[in-house]
């Protein structure tokens, strides 16, 4: 699937919490920076083109919901920035996440016995 937009993926949010909107329920949430009613439809539209959205209609209006889970775009997510950013090494995302003062000892330890349960 296409990568999305920082917009996109701000819709995406709002569409997978409602489950089912129209273009004004999504408008609705926007709290800041909030689009122009056109712009929003016309990002869901793009959205649909991804293969992210559906519709169903109801005469002239759509109400869309997500066809890609959370979960699964979250992990299309973070595999593909581990891959570009890490040479697809999760070793080398918690050695940065170390040095950066990013993750504790204690939360290491803990994903360290999460590891060993699995085990």
């Amino acid at each position: 699937m296409k990568k999305l937009t920082n917009k996109e993926e701000e819709v995406m949010k709002i569409l997978w919490e409602l489950e089912k909107a129209f273009v004004k329920d999504v408008l609705a949430k926007f709290t800041e920076d909030k689009p122009h009613y056109n712009t929003l439809s016309t990002i869901i539209r793009n959205l649909e083109e991804k293969g992210y959205v559906s519709h169903e209609a109801y005469g002239n209006t759509h109400q869309y919901y997500p066809v890609l889970a959370k979960e699964e775009y979250r992990k299309q997510f973070i595999s593909g920035a581990i891959e570009d950013y890490f040479n697809s090494s999760y070793k080398n995302l918690v050695s940065y996440f170390a040095a950066e003062d990013k993750i504790s000892v204690e939360e290491l330890k803990e994903i360290i016995k999460l590891i060993e349960k699995k085990n």
